[in-house]
């Protein structure tokens, strides 16, 4: 927790320093109106009328926050002026006095400012009685009188308004010149319309006692609209500020503002000299204390109230609130001790839970104190603030996720990207760009042996190993499943592979699981820049083609030279193998079925290609992809699964059981303009719609380069063909872009919802991304279902369509339709025949 801590201000006590002037100059000043004044004392009756009108006066006014004071705005001008006009300066002065006096003690004022105000009124009405005596006497029915009484009212407020400037000047600190209109001219704007006011009062009184009567009752009238005017004025800038507040929080972007706007908001809304929000230490999140402070133009991280009364609103709940009209004396005591006269807390709460605590305290004004309305007024920004909080937090998440590893928490692929993209850029002399990329050695036989839960420990152990033991400056993380890359800069190659050996040796220390212990090993490459390459992804590939040469080496370490890029001959076989299995029809196209997770209707299928080659055996589907991508036969690649695709499912068509077939694309085959004609003419001459046609691209293709990629996706859209982005939730930039994408569907990443039956962080990812995507209309498929509990949660968040083991592997075309006899029924439809699923598992 952030230690309390209060800034050292200057001592209240520094008001003695213009009080004592202030009498002074009330004696000076008395002492020559006495002498110069023809009746300086008497008319004891009407002064005790006028005592009334000035104790009303004073103890009804508007309150304006100044700094951390006050300024108390009345119409005590009114009956001022016409004092001034009947009753003798010393009879004047000791009235108000006596007024003042009651006033500070009534308001409860602290000593120090009691005094100070007591001298600032004998001062203030001293120079209006001086004003008086040398303008000569009062004729009311003269213009030159008027101008005098004028003239007083307006010296009287001059040196109130000056005196209260002063004195906040000294014990505050400088004013802006800002800060010192905002506290003159409300004064003096009030002080100029009470004095017309009260001109108009003595013109009504000349006229004799039948227009006390009309002046009865215009005083009643004004009393009323006044009182009922405040009231209006208050509750509409109370709504005006809890709207802005709203809107702002609302329009605040994902960028860690949020603090700044809803504190600033909460502090000027309840008038207080703290408004802090707190959130407790939850997961990765580290604890949250800031604070708004009058006066402070940033956040701070102390708070004006205990500590004990947060804990007690979330362990409770419930608000707690402490002031003379609000809590209970143990709360209270609390208080005092901690050195704060009131303060409300008020629990955050997201669904059910409370993540934290919206607080104010110190109530400007040493006579004002936080109250029921209050209350309920933090209450309900409280419940607005809570939701902006968790919207930050799950965005924050997200993004987290997306620059992430899930297993390891480490920088995934594409941050690494990022951090060496940037590296490069700068050219220091002397020093080289490192990648030091370390591939596990026996993860496939740990896995094997004693499965994958074991195999993400080895894992994790492995990070947090490699983590630890790099340099402070580097950058470590997992852009593989069995490979881990340090970035940073070094004075030279030996420096790299100096590091390199250092950090395989001391890596090398054994790991428990239960009771068998393995010796883990690691193979290192070394790529450098410039030396090696000037992009990152250049220098990731050599430093993996590095990886795969120190597999061979007793010392487990290689740094990459050309002479290694030959020993890719093997990718270079694969590539000719390839160009004619496509040739001669040795690739197969099999299928893996969608269900609808409502109920249960089969609705389509993905086509996924699949090489056995002769001599290697299975070439993995990212293998053989990636060499068609580097050799150009990607486009005769997809157009041999999309005919397939196509062909199957006219024949679904014809036997009267229409299904939607989904094909995977490269990014590099949406760079492509005639790519649309290609696809026009396929759904031509195999006579299917084209709505039963998904073209699937991932997430990572689709941001990258989106605007290039947009041309081609339109004219696709414009076809009619369903659009898919595949492996939503790995890529940095999907909300950004996903409004501009003219696509139909969301494929969720098969890593979170494996993840979602077990992981609360996974669940509320996937829940997230049905959200977003029913916000934009899109239908949600997820992939990688393998588990009764997966589903109901899937079915429970409202995601469409689901595909997995748990439905069924995927298939090639004859035991596709064997599992359609075996595990589907039939239901004829307008439309055609629907395959709806008998039993799941």
């Amino acid at each position: 927790m952030v230690r309390h801590d209060r800034r050292v201000q200057r001592s209240p006590e520094l008001a003695w320093l213009i009080t004592g002037p202030l009498a002074l100059l009330t004696l000076g000043l008395s002492a020559l109106t006495y002498v110069r004044s023809p009746a300086p004392t008497g008319a004891w009756l009407l002064g005790l009328l006028f005592f009334g009108l000035f104790l009303v006066t004073e103890l009804t006014g508007l309150q304006f926050e100044i700094r951390r004071q006050g300024l108390l705005l009345t119409l005590a001008d009114v009956p001022l002026l016409l004092a001034l006009a009947y009753v003798p300066p010393m009879t004047l002065l000791l009235v108000r006095l006596a007024v003042c006096a009651i006033a500070q003690w009534r308001r409860g004022t602290v000593p120090v400012k009691a005094a100070f105000n007591i001298a600032l009124m004998g001062a203030s009405t001293a120079c209006a009685n001086l004003v008086i005596v040398e303008g000569g006497p009062v004729l009311l029915d003269e213009p030159s009188s008027w101008v005098v009484l004028v003239v007083a009212v307006l010296t009287s407020v001059v040196v109130a308004v000056a005196g209260v400037v002063g004195v906040i000047t000294l014990v505050q600190g400088r004013f802006a010149p800002q800060e010192l209109a905002l506290s003159a001219v409300p004064s003096l704007i009030v002080a100029g319309l009470n004095t017309a006011i009260g001109l108009a009062v003595l013109l009504i009184l000349r006229q004799g006692p039948a227009a006390y009567a009309l002046l009865a009752v215009l005083v009643a009238f004004f009393f009323v609209a006044y009182r009922a005017y405040s009231g209006a004025m208050n509750q509409h800038r109370t709504l005006t500020e809890i709207y802005d507040l709203t809107a702002a929080i609302s329009d605040t972007p994902q960028d860690g503002t949020l603090p700044d706007v809803l504190l600033g908001r909460v502090r000027k809304l309840l008038q207080a000299e703290y408004a802090t929000l707190w959130l407790p230490a939850q997961g990765r999140h580290p604890e949250v204390l800031l604070s708004a402070r009058t006066d402070d133009k940033g956040l701070l991280d102390v708070a004006g109230a205990p500590e004990s009364l947060r804990r007690q609103a979330v362990e409770t709940g419930q608000t707690v609130a402490a002031s003379p009209k609000l809590g209970d004396d143990q709360v209270r005591a609390q208080l005092r001790d901690f050195g704060a006269k009131d303060a409300i807390v008020v629990p955050l709460r997201a669904s059910s839970a409370v993540i934290g605590t919206l607080e104010v305290s110190g109530r400007l004004g040493d006579t004002r104190h936080f109250g029921p309305n209050d209350v309920r007024l933090l209450e309900a920004v409280a419940a607005h603030a809570a939701v902006a909080v968790e919207n930050n937090r799950l965005v924050d998440r997200l993004r987290f996720d997306a620059y992430h590893d899930t297993l390891t928490a480490l920088p995934n692929r594409r941050r690494i990207s990022q951090a060496l993209e940037e590296a490069v850029r700068v050219r220091a002399p002397g020093e080289v760009v490192a990648v030091l990329m370390f591939d596990v050695d026996g993860l496939r036989d740990v896995n094997d042996s004693l499965g994958h839960a074991a195999g993400d420990q080895l894992l994790a152990e492995v990070a947090s190993r490699l983590r630890t033991l790099s340099p402070p400056a580097a950058l470590v993380g997992r852009v593989g499943g069995d490979e881990f890359v340090v970035t940073l800069r070094l004075p030279n190659a030996e420096a790299a592979l100096e590091l390199a050996v250092d950090l395989r040796g001391r890596m090398q220390d054994r790991m428990t699981f239960g009771s068998l212990t393995l010796d883990v090993d690691t193979a290192v490459g070394v790529s450098l820049h410039p030396e090696h390459g000037s992009d990152p992804a250049t220098l990731l590939q050599r430093a993996d083609v590095a990886t795969h040469a120190a597999k061979s080496l007793a010392g487990g370490v290689q740094l990459f030279d050309l002479a290694l890029e030959s020993r890719s001959v093997r990718r270079l076989g694969l590539a000719g193998d390839l160009r004619r299995a496509l040739d001669n029809d040795e690739l197969e196209v099999y299928f893996q079925p969608k269900v609808t997770l409502r109920d249960r209707r089969l609705v389509g299928v993905e086509c996924l290609a699949r090489w056995e080659h002769p001599t290697h055996g299975a070439v993995q589907p990212e293998d053989f992809v990636a060499v068609a991508e580097h050799t150009g036969q990607l486009s005769r690649l997809t157009e041999v699964v999309m005919r397939e695709g196509l062909r199957r499912a006219r024949q679904w068509v014809d036997a009267g059981r229409p299904l939607s077939v989904a094909v995977n694309l490269s990014p590099r085959t949406l760079v492509d303009p005639a790519f649309p004609d290609r696809v026009d003419d396929l759904l031509q001459e195999y006579g299917v719609s084209p709505d039963r046609l998904t073209l699937e691209i991932t997430e990572d293709g689709v941001v990258d380069g989106v605007d290039r990629l947009l041309p081609t996706l339109r004219r696709l859209y414009d076809l009619g063909v369903h659009l898919s982005v595949d492996d939503f939730g790995t890529g940095y930039s999907s909300l950004s872009y996903l409004r501009r994408l003219p696509v139909h569907e969301v494929k969720v990443d098969r890593s979170f919802v494996q993840g979602m039956a077990t992981d609360p962080g996974d669940l509320a990812i996937v829940r997230a991304v049905v959200d977003i995507s029913r916000h934009f209309g899109l239908s949600v498929v997820a992939e990688g279902v393998e588990s009764e509990l997966t589903l109901e949660l899937l079915e429970e968040i409202g995601c469409d369509i689901g595909q997995g083991f748990l439905f069924s592997r995927p298939l090639p075309y004859e035991r596709l339709e064997a599992w359609l006899g075996a595990q589907t029924d039939a239901e004829p439809t307008p439309l055609g025949e629907v395959r709806r699923l008998r039993a799941v598992g």
